[in-house]
């Protein structure tokens, strides 16, 4: 037990913790409020404490738990809202009754009275390692939640039985192999910033679907992969998270609200109960974690909630299941982490950032990726990890976008001015990068055909002309352009009007398929070869870009997905009629 010398804001000094621990979790004050040691200096110790600091004074106690900041794992997680350090939100809620959260209360994160039916998979006699299943929980329609041995731990089963039982019973009993009698539970506990084990990590081969033709066709992420989303305030940072926590294939997805409006977090709450899982049927919910540390909680907890949110995903992923992380900001993340380093006076580094920023958040990303899971049988699974990044005024060259950089390897930069023409995805496709192709190539080869990234290759060439050649037509005007270059205008155009954008509001076009993707791409690329062939023979340019099929092009994004085959090849058909009937009439002009 030590006593309080100094408070400064969320940072607190005690003496007399000559027992206690770097990391240790402690209880500050009458209030028992939740705190963390970030640094040791003999028996004096300076705190982070994660709840408001007002009233705590020099004399008060503080009690050392012994233990790291841990997250309890088990059945209850899904569907839940916690707050960064995995106090949940809604059951404090009705415990106060009241929509404040107070100070210094202590609520289990995992619910102690609920029963769940846990049907055993292993049975007496087996001989288990850590990471294997011994049984398993339906927690809900969507997610078969799978009771696993601790790592580390291995012995043979003693015994085994099925039935409903709450987080804490004993549901087996292992003799171990340095012959210690262990009982488990459907619950175990895990250290936030220490990542889970596994035997072996692979290199990302398979994209993330993610149904937003800009992500899966142009810059696609990898299962397993890391991406950034950096952008100034406006341009859709959020919205784009929404879009890729809705409709990714994955398994399950950690939402996490570091720092940032409570109302973006209560459109979460609002909408996710709403969306049908298009792989389900079944409510979006079902297979979402909530973690929410919004800008008015204490900015110590932000720190944490990121590392509590990755933490609840590797436990998934170790069951062999995809999962996606969204941190939603990393910048407001790294404000915090600046906030601390301030009050515990370490050398500043650029803007005033720790110098240990970089590293920081190379320990988040890096715990991303695709492995082979704990356990005696075959299991692989994946963690993706998103991070939105929020630079000050948009400036890409500020220390939390460029540390970004140098770790993810996949890079959608918004951008203000597209958001401001309503240009959504407002993802700008001259910055923006992904350097996932090379890996994803065999299967974009294999399962979509050569020409899905031939194309793609194409369209990016045509964008980065278009770039070149807007600098021209500001100069001398558009029609002084030869026929050539004017139809790579028209065909940029289309590019980005009818391929890039997408409408939020159209139910048809929220999501949008590899297959239906890979088709449209062919579509303007046919399109964009007729028009240089008929040009060639002489067809008037203004003809070509006004021909019906053009629209029809346009408007193919909205046409009900089980008709869409047809009528792309329908508008094939009338798009290669028309532009041979104008190049006929051209050849007969020259």
């Amino acid at each position: 037990m030590g006593k309080i010398v100094k408070v400064s804001g969320p940072l607190v000094v005690a003496t007399g913790l000559e027992q206690a621990n770097m990391a240790d979790v402690v209880r500050v004050g009458e209030q028992r409020l939740i705190g963390e040691i970030l640094t040791m200096s003999g028996g004096s110790a300076s705190i982070q404490v994660y709840e408001e600091t007002s009233g705590l004074g020099p004399g008060a106690e503080v009690v050392t738990t012994g233990a790291p900041l841990s997250v309890e794992l088990g059945p209850g997680l899904i569907e839940n809202i916690y707050d960064g350090i995995q106090r949940p939100l809604e059951v404090i809620m009705q415990t106060v009754k009241g929509n404040n959260l107070p100070r210094g209360v202590e609520v289990p994160a995992l619910d102690r009275e609920k029963k769940w039916t846990f049907v055993p998979t292993a049975k007496v006699g087996d001989r288990v390692v850590g990471g294997d299943v011994i049984g398993t929980v339906q927690e809900t329609t969507s997610m078969l939640h799978k009771i696993m041995v601790p790592p580390k731990m291995e012995g043979t089963i003693t015994s085994i039985q099925a039935g409903d039982f709450t987080v804490t019973d004993v549901v087996a009993q292992l003799d171990c192999a340095d012959g210690v009698h262990r009982e488990l539970t459907m619950m175990q506990k895990w250290p936030v910033r220490v990542g889970r084990p596994y035997k072996n990590k692979f290199p990302p081969v398979k994209p993330l679907s993610s149904g937003q033709r800009i992500v899966d066709t142009m810059f696609p992420v990898a299962k397993g992969g890391t991406a950034a989303i950096p952008g100034p305030f406006g341009s859709g940072k959020t919205v784009m998270q929404h879009a890729l926590a809705k409709w990714s294939d994955v398994d399950l997805v950690v939402y996490i609200g570091c720092g940032e409006r409570g109302n973006e977090m209560t459109d979460v709450l609002r909408e996710f109960p709403e969306l049908v899982d298009p792989r389900t049927g079944e409510t979006l919910m079902k297979r979402t974690v909530l973690i929410a540390n919004t800008s008015d909680m204490p900015v110590a907890a932000r720190e944490a909630s990121i590392y509590t949110g990755i933490t609840i995903a590797e436990y998934f992923r170790d069951m062999g299941y995809d999962v996606a992380v969204i941190a939603d900001s990393t910048s407001r993340w790294a404000e915090a982490l600046r906030e601390m380093s301030g009050r515990l006076e370490e050398m500043p580094g650029e803007e005033g950032y720790p110098a240990y920023l970089a590293s920081r958040l190379s320990q988040f990303y890096e715990r991303a990726g695709s492995v082979a899971c704990l356990g005696s049988d075959e299991r692989r699974g994946s963690l993706t990890a998103v991070g939105a990044v929020s630079p000050p005024g948009g400036d890409l060259s500020e220390p939390v976008s460029q540390a970004t950089m140098r770790i993810v390897k996949v890079f959608w930069a918004l951008d203000a001015s597209l958001a401001y023409r309503r240009h959504f995805p407002a993802i700008n496709w001259l910055n923006s990068y992904s350097l996932y192709l090379d890996s994803l190539k065999p299967w974009y080869d294999e399962n979509l055909g050569k020409d899905f990234l031939v194309n793609r290759e194409w369209a990016m060439a045509v964008l980065q002309e278009e770039a070149s050649l807007n600098e021209i037509v500001q100069l001398v005007g558009k029609d002084s352009l030869s026929a050539k270059d004017q139809i790579t205008l028209e065909v940029a155009k289309m590019i980005r009007e009818d391929f890039l954008q997408q409408n939020g509001f159209m139910e048809i076009d929220w999501f949008s398929t590899y297959d239906r993707q890979g088709r449209m791409m062919g579509l303007i690329r046919e399109y964009d070869r007729l028009c240089r062939d008929a040009a060639q023979r002489g067809a008037s340019v203004a003809e070509l870009s006004a021909i019906p099929s053009r629209e029809a092009i346009g408007r193919a994004k909205s046409v009900p997905e089980d008709q869409y085959v047809e009528n792309f090849e329908h508008i094939r058909e009338e798009m290669a009629r028309q532009i041979e009937e104008i190049a006929a009439k051209g050849g007969e002009l020259v």
